[in-house]
């Protein structure tokens, strides 16, 4: 019996004009779509010019400028709405989806949706609903105690994956990929009892718990930082940019 970690597995991963869900823009995405481990995987790439400037920090990140985007990039209310079909297509075959992170990046697509296209997220996912499998709540859960952060670079090194043209859409949703067959196969006897649906449910629990933990260590080092522990998408707040 071959369990999910080691069959159909989808991953999504963006690259942005910074870290606010509510404010910044989608610059490249990128759906990376692999039948079994080993196997080739099929990569669809979207460039985007926001329509925005692009700060010198975000290109740093990733290395698009403002003046590419401009020049190669499409308008985001097509490209919003192909992503979103691409995810729900992934959904209807019931493929699981891999996001690294998911609450930065499918809320950030949900508040374009919702800027772009008049419609939330959650449209796509009416008649059949989206599986997300996040390598960072499920290394953190599984886990717990292992000190060190906990980036995709980070998870990469631990479980031996590599990550070649870090910040690149494809790349980084490809070794997130990698990272969940990882950990399945290391946590085996935690996880193959259990559906990809069971997870999803599951990882929700556990992020909240991993937030309430952070919020905790963040007031006792006198920070205000807010957590939030919605996973995967983040609720709507009544004035999004």
């Amino acid at each position: 019996m071959a369990y999910w970690y080691e069959g159909p597995l989808a991953a999504f991963d963006t690259e942005t004009t910074g870290v606010d869900v509510e404010s910044d823009r989608i610059v490249s995405a990128a759906v990376v779509v692999q039948d079994a481990p080993g196997v080739r995987p099929r990569v669809t790439r979207w460039l985007v010019n926001p329509g925005v400037p692009v700060p010198r920090a975000a290109t740093e990140v990733h290395g698009l400028t403002e003046e590419h985007l401009q020049h190669n990039g499409r308008w985001p209310a097509p490209v919003m709405y192909e992503i979103a079909q691409t995810l729900a297509e992934q959904a209807g075959v019931g493929r699981p989806l891999v996001v690294m992170n998911a609450p930065f990046d499918l809320t950030l697509l949900d508040r374009e949706l919702r800027r772009h296209r008049a419609s939330p997220l959650s449209r796509w996912f009416e008649r059949t609903p989206l599986y997300v499998l996040d390598p960072r709540v499920l290394d953190k859960q599984l886990d717990r105690y292992r000190k060190g952060r906990r980036t995709l670079a980070d998870l990469c090194a631990h479980y031996g994956v590599p990550l070649e043209g870090a910040h690149d859409a494809a790349a980084d949703a490809q070794a997130a990929l990698e990272v969940v067959r990882a950990v399945g196969r290391r946590f085996a006897s935690r996880l193959e009892g259990l559906s990809p649906a069971e997870l999803h449910t599951l990882q929700a629990v556990w992020h909240a718990a991993q937030a309430r933990g952070l919020q905790a260590w963040f007031a006792l080092n006198g920070a205000e930082e807010p957590v939030d522990p919605a996973w995967p998408l983040r609720p709507d707040l009544p004035a999004a940019a």
